[in-house]
Parts: C-alpha cells; structure tokens; sequence
C-alpha cells in the first residue's frame, strides 16, 4: 500500500516524467513512451477528479464536446505547449507555448475548486 503524499502525486508525476521525456528524448520509441505516460498520468488524474467532484449534478451544465475530450482538455493544451517547445524553440514559439501552459494550469485550478475527496454519507454521518 502506497502512503497517502505518495499515492496523491502519483498522477502528476506521470505527467511530469511523460512531459520531460517528449523535451529531451529524440527517439520515435521514447516518444511514444513518453506520450503513453503522459495519457496515463492525465487519465489517473481525471479518474480520480470525476470521483471527488462535490457539484451537485443539477449545476452541471452539459456541453459540445463529450465528457472524455472535455476532461482532457487542459492535458491536450500542456501537450500541445510542451511539443511547441519541442518543435519551435525559437521566435513565437516559447511565447504561444507558455500561453497554453497558463491556461491548462488555470484550467486545472478552476476545476480542482469543485473537487474535494470527501467520505461517503454513511461514513460521514454514522448515526443514520
């Protein structure tokens, strides 16, 4: 069993090791390595989000896109800003890239403010 800090990181660093192995690896193996680890990390992370949402499901608005791309949306915006920074480290490219990493990080935020984990009713409340 994994400690508490460790198993809450787990998904983040995923993220991490996926995203610093596409900037500094140049073989097509450890490219798509990377990108698997990436959409390991991103799809652990929107697991255990969807799990600790605390929104009432009647406030939740129903949009375009469906759920899955929609919850992967700011990870596709970091994976975009980390191949911009790949691909064109010069010019306007650090520039477009550091915008779509702001954005996917206020994203982030956005949404970790209706995700709380919290204990089920019967656990919270033993006398009912």
């Amino acid at each position: 069993m994994l400690s508490k800090p460790v198993y809450e990181v787990l998904p983040l660093g995923y993220i991490s090791v996926g995203t610093l192995s596409l900037l500094m690896l140049d073989q097509g193996f450890a490219i798509v390595s990377a990108l698997v680890m990436f959409f390991i990390g991103a799809q652990i992370y929107n697991m255990r989000s969807q799990n600790r949402r605390t929104d009432p499901l009647r406030k939740r608005k129903s949009g375009v896109w469906p759920s899955s791309i929609y919850n992967l949306t700011p990870f596709i915006y970091l994976l975009v800003a980390t191949l911009i920074f790949k691909f064109l480290p010069s010019g306007i490219g650090p520039i477009a890239g550091i915008c779509l990493m702001t954005y996917s990080l206020y994203i982030l935020v956005r949404r970790s403010s209706y995700r709380r984990h919290c204990l089920p009713c019967s656990q919270r409340y033993p006398n009912f």
